[in-house]
């Protein structure tokens, strides 16, 4: 039964690994072409940029924790090993994360249509408003890198003053533990601003219809189709989010009980979210769109010559 749970968890992993870089690898490339072309790049396009790399960098890092369980050296990590793989996570994971949600608070102020004064001036300084958010939330990170260090000095104080294999394993798992679950207190501020902007945006909607109910347009002026385009994205992110945030709560369980198997469905749960809503966000950019539909008549010419 192990045997035949690790084979099919490996061949979605690999089949998650595979569609994550490519889907996020082609938003990058698009876009880096059009920056050489025309030496600019709309704000929405730097954001899916950053968001793609990060995301890069995530699935990697999974693989990464991939190998290590299935080699059974997870039992512990150590010194320079320990910290090259606990911080690139960190801040992957961080970024990963946060730039979605600045995604959504972009869709946000510059579809929603409310007239209160404080909404039209960050509206009216949208790019403004964004960068302040991302820095920000590197107070966020700052306090993440920090704790996370704080456990990696108590570990390896554990690991120097104790001589049996079992107690530092111990150690170890609970190091891995509270690494997890501090993971998952600094996922819940994004999660959750995210969250507030999908409200508002379906507030928002709710409120053009009424306005739009007597008009001959109905529900087709671009107005709604923006706001139902932003909701979509929106709602995938959050869905997404939900089984990322799934994963990180299965791991921590898993590493409680010391479940190898529960590690291995955490990290193929894990995956799904930076690989498959890179997709949808190719989908509902336009400019990604076309160049995602126009990409298989380019590859049937470069093969033809």
């Amino acid at each position: 039964m192990e045997s035949a749970l690790h084979s099919t968890f490996t061949v979605i992993m690999a089949a998650e690994f595979i569609f994550g870089n490519l889907s996020n690898g082609f938003i990058v490339l698009i876009n880096c072409m059009d920056y050489v072309m025309r030496r600019k790049l709309s704000l929405v396009d730097q954001i899916l940029v950053f968001l793609a790399l990060s995301r890069i960098l995530v699935i990697w890092e999974i693989l990464h924790s991939w190998f290590k369980v299935v080699m059974d050296s997870y039992s512990f990590m150590v010194g320079t090993e320990l910290r090259a793989f606990i911080f690139p996570w960190v801040f992957s994971n961080h970024f990963s994360l946060w730039l979605a949600t600045i995604l959504s608070i972009f869709y946000l102020l510059k579809i929603a249509s409310f007239s209160r004064p404080v909404f039209l001036y960050l509206k009216w300084r949208v790019k403004k408003v964004l960068v302040m958010i991302l820095l920000g939330n590197l107070v966020f990170l700052l306090l993440n890198v920090i704790q996370m260090n704080k456990y990696t000095e108590d570990w390896m104080r554990q690991y120097e003053t104790n001589t049996t294999w079992n107690v530092k394993v111990s150690a170890f798992a609970r190091f891995s533990e509270l690494a997890t679950f501090t993971m998952i207190v600094f996922s819940l501020v994004p999660f959750t601003v995210a969250l507030v902007s999908f409200l508002l945006l379906i507030y928002s909607l709710w409120i053009h219809l009424r306005r739009m109910q007597f008009n001959s347009k109905g529900h087709r002026d671009p107005s709604t189709k923006a706001h139902k385009s932003a909701l979509r994205i929106i709602v995938s992110f959050l869905l997404l989010y939900a089984t990322y945030f799934m994963s990180l709560f299965i791991s921590w369980l898993s590493q409680t009980h010391q479940n190898r198997i529960g590690l291995m469905f955490c990290l193929t749960l894990g995956l799904f979210y930076p690989s498959s809503h890179s997709l949808i966000l190719i989908l509902g950019n336009p400019k990604l769109r076309q160049a995602c539909l126009l990409l298989p008549r380019k590859l049937r010419f470069w093969l033809k010559y």
